[in-house]
């Protein structure tokens, strides 16, 4: 790196977020609202006179982010891997740069992006959407999920399905009005729409097995000029991912009041183990991820060239902020475990043990959720405290196949020969488990009304 002079300068920090976008609250909305990036901006030796002209800028999505970018008006930005990529091919178009200089959140495996139908749709999973029309914000991560979705059934776009664009604002209102007959979406949709009541979550894109993530990115030049500034910008994006980690309940209400997002959505993804692992390290699954978005923009027409790969992603800064706050970079780059639960059942205060198994409580007028070993013990729980005038906010479980969160509302169960429960996104699923190791299938209203059986042509449909 070359800097160049700051002294005395006054300097622009202007930073592009996406507040909706919830799991890149990391990297902006936190570091906004609790002015974490004034806690670290450098304040000695050539920036000691320096004066700090802060702007912060919202986006819905990453497309007109960009635009402000290489029309130099940000400095730094929050988005995903596929607009990421979008990013740097338009920043070499204009014949300069971006970084991608550090992830925020993502997952390995591809959960956050999913596909939703409306909630009185017969559809219960993606193969059943052969012939249909499927909406989708175009040139976002999930427009990539969705055409590897649909490469993967061995369907073809325009011939085996439609595929439209459509932002999540418009998606929202198509569906509650049932105008379209799914929709494919990126972090929160495909969890608030269900959450809203009027949609339901038939594919997620942990299926897919194909890792997505959200991340930050600077103007290379400007990254060059002032080096110490982007590192600081990623300490507080540090300092902001420590914070929602021991605070998940109380961050998330925060991103509930600037965004409106409710903060039970928030919590399924920064609490602990989250629907998505909020991680500041560039893993191999996330270049790859990167690697993938170029690939799918130049099958969609939207590249026609390449960029040096090994230069847009920068892990420098990233490095550098890790070291500045005490941490171990590589021992966090081969760590791949989501947010732990460290906690004792709530009824029981025994130990949980069993991730696969653990169910959550949030209680209207409590602070923190209430965490049990088991589906069962949680229903029990609830059960006793609505005796007692008491409602549930949430109620989530983790699907016992894939690992990830669930909102509980929206999950199939199967209640095996010994009473135990798990919990599955896809009625398919909890078919299968059913079949092979015995018990019955049941939606949540069932479960909560401890019916002994949904009517077979029910359970089977």
């Amino acid at each position: 790196m070359t800097p160049g002079p700051a002294q005395a300068e006054t300097i622009r920090v202007a930073v592009g977020t996406q507040d909706t976008t919830i799991n890149c609250a990391t990297g902006g909305l936190l570091i906004r609202e609790l002015k974490l990036l004034e806690k670290y901006l450098p304040r000695d030796g050539k920036y000691r006179d320096a004066t700090y002209d802060i702007q912060w800028r919202n986006f819905t999505s990453g497309a007109p982010l960009t635009n402000e970018m290489v029309a130099g008006k940000l400095d730094l930005g929050a988005m995903a891997d596929f607009p990421g990529s979008l990013n740097g091919y338009a920043f070499a178009k204009a014949g300069r740069r971006s970084l991608f200089i550090s992830v925020l959140s993502g997952s390995v495996r591809g959960s956050g992006n999913g596909i939703v139908v409306p909630k009185e749709s017969p559809v219960q999973s993606l193969a059943e959407l052969k012939g249909k029309t499927i909406s989708v914000p175009f040139a976002s991560t999930s427009h990539g999920l969705l055409l590897r979705a649909v490469k993967a059934q061995g369907w073809e776009p325009g011939r085996d399905v439609t595929i439209i664009t459509q932002a999540p604002e418009v998606a929202g209102a198509a569906l509650l009005a049932n105008k379209i007959e799914a929709h494919a979406d990126f972090v929160p949709f495909a969890e608030l729409f269900p959450w809203r009541g009027f949609a339901r979550k038939i594919y997620d894109g942990a299926q897919a097995n194909a890792p997505t993530f959200h991340g930050a990115l600077a103007d290379g030049d400007y990254a060059e000029r002032y080096p110490e500034i982007v590192t600081a910008y990623l300490r507080a994006a540090i300092e902001a991912d420590r914070l929602i980690a021991a605070e998940p309940e109380k961050y998330s209400e925060l991103i509930e009041r600037v965004t409106g997002i409710e903060a039970e959505v928030a919590y399924l993804f920064h609490g602990p183990l989250g629907l998505q692992t909020r991680d500041l390290t560039w893993k191999p699954e996330y270049r790859q991820a990167v690697k993938t978005s170029f690939e799918t923009l130049k099958l969609l027409k939207k590249a026609d060239s390449d960029i040096d790969f090994d230069r847009f992603v920068d892990d420098r800064f990233i490095r550098a902020a890790t070291t500045q706050a005490g941490l171990d970079y590589e021992a966090r780059l081969k760590d791949y475990a989501p947010l732990p639960l460290t906690a004792n059942d709530a009824a029981s205060g025994q130990p949980i043990t069993d991730p696969s198994r653990v169910a959550q409580l949030w209680i209207r007028g409590e602070d923190h959720v209430r965490h049990y070993a088991s589906p069962e013990a949680a229903l029990a729980a609830l059960r006793a405290l609505e005796g007692q005038g008491r409602e549930a906010r949430a109620f989530y479980a983790q699907d016992r196949d894939s690992g990830i969160k669930l909102l509980a509302n929206q999950a199939w169960f199967v209640r095996d020969t010994k009473g135990g429960l798990s919990a599955f996104l896809l009625k398919g699923d909890a078919q299968a488990r059913a079949a092979a190791q015995g018990g019955e299938v049941l939606d949540f209203a069932a479960v909560r009304s401890g019916a002994a059986r949904l009517p077979a042509r029910e359970a089977a449909r």
